[in-house]
């Protein structure tokens, strides 16, 4: 399945800035970063669970906030990309 990632998480004190490495570290294992919070991941349904399990452990839901955008290929498809960062598809082989 593909997830679209969003997240905003308070820095406003060291343990909120703690989080959102941790936060984006846990994405980075997933997808690719397309924006300074957003990330495009794909990931079979165990692995989703996992993932989603992990980011809901590290958000202080009080102050943090998660979004997960469920797309399929047919939308995905329809995205559009305009600017600076090269566009990555993350199902694909990467090779560098």
């Amino acid at each position: 399945m593909f997830i679209l990632i969003t997240y905003d998480v308070s820095t406003g004190d060291a343990a909120g800035r703690k989080r959102l490495r941790r936060v984006a570290k846990l994405c980075v294992n997933y997808g690719v970063r397309v924006q300074n919070s957003v990330f495009e991941c794909q990931a079979d349904a165990a692995q989703w669970r996992v993932l989603k399990e992990k980011l809901l452990r590290e958000i202080d839901s009080e102050s943090d906030s998660l979004r997960f955008y469920y797309l399929n290929d047919n939308q995905r498809a329809k995205a559009e990309h305009h600017g600076a960062k090269e566009t990555i598809k993350v199902d694909e082989p990467l090779i560098l």
